[in-house]
C-alpha cells in the first residue's frame, strides 16, 4: 500500500542471489499432505488449494480496501462488488499506531461483505515493517487483537479469512520473520480459531531474501488444521516475469498455498512492476490476486477510483478490472452466496448506446438496460478498434460518461452488461462519435531545472489553466534544444521521440481546474547545456510562460 506504506526497495544483484537460494531451499522440500487433523469448516486448504466448505475451488479476484483510515466509506464495497471482485481485503487497526476498530465495527465490515456477496480477507496494519520501522506492532499483540475478537468471527469461517499482520517484517534481519509467525498461528489455532488464516512475507511483504520461501513448509506444517496460505506482495522487486513465475511456481510445484495479496503496476522511482505477467500468471496457476487498492492513498497513482468514486476509474482501475486477466474476465463469486449452484447464465446484451454531451475531451453515453436471470450489476464501455476491443469505462448504470478524449478525433464505443457471478454479455451495437475541436484554452507553463548534477538533472513542470472551465485529458507538447531525455515522470507520463516530448496526465493530475495547476516533475539526462524549452502547447494552444 501507500497511504502508510514504506515498501522497500533491493539491490537487483543481492535480490537475484535471494531468489535462487529461496528456490532451491523451497524446491526440496518434500510435498505436504494434509493434516489428518485438519477441518473443513468453512473456507479451508486442501492439497495445497482454497476452497470452500462444499469442496468447490475459490480463486480470490479483488481488491484492498483502507477501512481504518476511511470509515466513512462504507459504499466502498458495494462499488467494488459491482465491478465483478469476489474478494476485499479490509485495512483494521489493533489501535498500536492508528485508531482500533472495535468489535462493533468489524461485525458491521463482516455484514457489509456478506451483504455484498464478498469474501472478506481482514487484516492488522500496524505490524507492517516490524524490525525496521519503529513504531510496528508485533504479530504476537496483532494475533491477541484477533483473539479479542473471536466473539464476531466464530460462525464466520465460509465468509471471512484472517490475515494476521500485514507486510509483518521489514528488511532488517528478516529471518527473525519465521518464529513470530509459527507463534501467532499456533496462539490462534490454540484459542479455537478454525478459519483459514494467512500470512504476509517478510522484507515488506515483498520476499526479496527468500525468507518465507525457504520457510514455508516449517510455517505450514506448525498448523495443526493445514488451514493456512501464504501472501507474496509484489511491487517493482517484481519488474521481470522470471521472477514472478519462479517465485509462484516454487509453492505451486511444493504443493503449498499462496496467493498475491497485494501488487501494483504502475511505475514508479523504484521501477516498473510487471502486472500483466503477475495477473496472467496467477490466471494460468489459478492463484488469487488483490489489487492495491480502493482509493486514498497518499500516492495517488494506486488509487483503482479517483476520490473513491466508482465513476472515476483511473488507468490502474480500468487496468485490474476490464484489462486482460482482470476482474471482470477471471472472478467467479463464492458458491456459498450461489444458493444450490453457481450462477452460469449471462446478461443480454445491452441495447445500442447514444452520444449527447460531446465536447472536445468528453462525451456522454446512455443505452437501453440488459437483463439477466439474478441481476445485472455493471457495464463495461469498451472503445471498438477494428476486431480489438480497450476498456474504458465501467458503471453501475445504463449511463457513464467518458473524459480524457483527444480533441477532434473519431471513437467507437460499445457496451458488455456483466452480473454478481462474473458472468458477461455479448457485445451491444456500437455507436460512432467525434469529439469537437479544442477551443477557448487557455494556459501558462512554469518550467524549472530544480536540480542538476553532471549528465542529469532533476525537472519541474507548472501547468496552469487561466480558462473559466476545467481542462480534462490534457496534452503537453514541448521540445528539447540540447538533446536531453526524460528518463522518468511523476505526475504525467512522458512520450520523446528525438526532442519532442508529449506529455499526458496521471489518473490524479488529469483535470486541471478553471484558475487551478497542476505539477509534473521529472529526471532526465543531459549534455553540457541544458537550455529550458522555449515554447509549450496545451492541447495544441501555445501557453504562456510563467
Amino acid at each position: 500500500m501507500r497511504t502508510t506504506r514504506s515498501t522497500k526497495r533491493k539491490s537487483p544483484v543481492a535480490a537475484l542471489l535471494a531468489l535462487l537460494v529461496g528456490l532451491l531451499a523451497l524446491g526440496t522440500a518434500p510435498a505436504h499432505a494434509e493434516p489428518p487433523g485438519a477441518r473443513a469448516t468453512g473456507l479451508h486448504i486442501s492439497d495445497g488449494r482454497l476452497l470452500e466448505g462444499n469442496g468447490n475451488d475459490f480463486v480470490m479476484r479483488g481488491v484492498n480496501h483502507a477501512h481504518t483510515w476511511y470509515p466513512g466509506e462504507t459504499q466502498s464495497l458495494a462499488d467494488i462488488k459491482a465491478f465483478g471482485a469476489n474478494t476485499v481485503r479490509v485495512v483494521l487497526s489493533n489501535g498500536h499506531r492508528w485508531t482500533r476498530n472495535s468489535a462493533e465495527d468489524v461485525a458491521a465490515v463482516v455484514a457489509n461483505c456478506k451483504a455484498n456477496r464478498l469474501i472478506c480477507v481482514l487484516e492488522v496494519h500496524d505490524t507492517t515493517g516490524y524490525g525496521e520501522e519503529a513504531a510496528a506492532a508485533t504479530l504476537d499483540s496483532a494475533a491477541d487483537y484477533w483473539i479479542g475478537l473471536k466473539g464476531v468471527l466464530a460462525g464466520q469461517e465460509n465468509y471471512v479469512i484472517i490475515n494476521i499482520g500485514n507486510e509483518p517484517w521489514g528488511n532488517t534481519n528478516p529471518a527473525g520473520w519465521t518464529a513470530p509467525t509459527v507463534a501467532a498461528v499456533q496462539k490462534l489455532r490454540s484459542a479455537g480459531f478454525e478459519h483459514t488464516i494467512m500470512v504476509d512475507a517478510p522484507n515488506w511483504g515483498q520476499d526479496w531474501q527468500g525468507v518465507m520461501r525457504a520457510n514455508a513448509q516449517t510455517v505450514y506444517d506448525a498448523d495443526p488444521t493445514g488451514n493456512l496460505i501464504f501472501s507474496i506482495h509484489m511491487y517493482s522487486v517484481y519488474d521481470t516475469a522470471q521472477e514472478i513465475t519462479d517465485y509462484l511456481n516454487a509453492f505451486v510445484t511444493a504443493r503449498l498455498p499462496i496467493l498475491i495479496g497485494e501488487f501494483g503496476g504502475p511505475p514508479d522511482q523504484y521501477g516498473d512492476p510487471d502486472e500483466g505477467t503477475m495477473m496472467a500468471a496467477a490466471e494460468q496457476l489459478d492463484l488469487g490476486y488483490l489489487a492495491w487498492s480502493w482509493s486514498g492513498n497518499t500516492d495517488p497513482i494506486l488509487d483503482l477510483a479517483i476520490d473513491f468514486d466508482p465513476a472515476r476509474l483511473s488507468s490502474w482501475g480500468q487496468r485490474i478490472f476490464n484489462g486482460a486477466n482482470g476482474i471482470v474476465q477471471t472472478s467467479k463469486e463464492a458458491t456459498i452466496f450461489g444458493g444450490t449452484g453457481p450462477d452460469t447464465q449471462a446478461p443480454t446484451a445491452p441495447g445500442t448506446p447514444t452520444a449527447s454531451s460531446v465536447t472536445s475531451t468528453s462525451v456522454t453515453l446512455s443505452w437501453p438496460a440488459a437483463t439477466d436471470n439474478v441481476a445485472v450489476t455493471a457495464y463495461d464501455v469498451v472503445r471498438v478498434e477494428g476486431t480489438s476491443e480497450l476498456p474504458v469505462a465501467a458503471s453501475s448504470t445504463n449511463t457513464v460518461t467518458l473524459t480524457g478524449l483527444t480533441p477532434d478525433t473519431a471513437y467507437t464505443f460499445a457496451v458488455h452488461a456483466r452480473d454478481a457471478a462474473g458472468n458477461r454479455s455479448a457485445r451491444s451495437a456500437t455507436v460512432s462519435v467525434t469529439t469537437d475541436e479544442a477551443t477557448g484554452v487557455g494556459c501558462t507553463v512554469g518550467y524549472r531545472a530544480v536540480n542538476e548534477w553532471p549528465g542529469g538533472f532533476q525537472g519541474e513542470i507548472v501547468i496552469r489553466n487561466t480558462g473559466t472551465t476545467p481542462l480534462s485529458g490534457w496534452r503537453l507538447a514541448f521540445t528539447f534544444a540540447d538533446g536531453q531525455t526524460v528518463t522518468n515522470m511523476w505526475g504525467g507520463t512522458a512520450t520523446q521521440n528525438a526532442g519532442a516530448v508529449t506529455v499526458s496526465p496521471a489518473s490524479y493530475t488529469s483535470t486541471i481546474p478553471a484558475a487551478g495547476s497542476v505539477t509534473v516533475g521529472f529526471t532526465g539526462s543531459k549534455g553540457a547545456a541544458n537550455r529550458a524549452p522555449t515554447s509549450f502547447r496545451l492541447n495544441g494552444a501555445v501557453c504562456a510562460s510563467a
